[in-house]
């Protein structure tokens, strides 16, 4: 049988009640992560995290169909990790925050 008695202190488990986070942003976080499981976004943000670049550089860059790299940049753009600017006919994609380009590059 197992004791049900913690084990930590009570210094300890208010620390932990303390700096738990509340449900929205226990959510928020694991969407956030969420967008790091699929390789090809990885991909696609660790391109965009040396330079802003439009579609069809990073699918010859990084040999995806252009179909893919547009569905997954939609994607990290409704998410917030990249941003974008149009010059003439063609848009540019960079990543939209430090945080995000910093973490990329460690």
């Amino acid at each position: 049988m197992h004791n049900n008695k913690l084990k930590i202190n009570k210094h300890q488990q208010s620390l932990i009640d303390y700096y738990m986070p509340n449900s929205e942003v226990i959510a928020g976080l694991s969407e956030f992560f969420s967008v790091f499981s699929d390789p090809t976004r990885v991909k696609i943000l660790s391109a965009l995290s040396i330079t802003e670049m439009c579609v069809t550089d990073i699918s010859l860059m990084l040999n995806l169909q252009q179909s893919t790299v547009s569905h997954q940049l939609k994607f990290l753009k409704l998410f917030k990790m990249v941003k974008n600017r149009k010059v003439g006919k063609t848009v540019f994609y960079s990543i939209s925050s430090k945080f995000i380009e910093e973490a990329l590059n460690t």
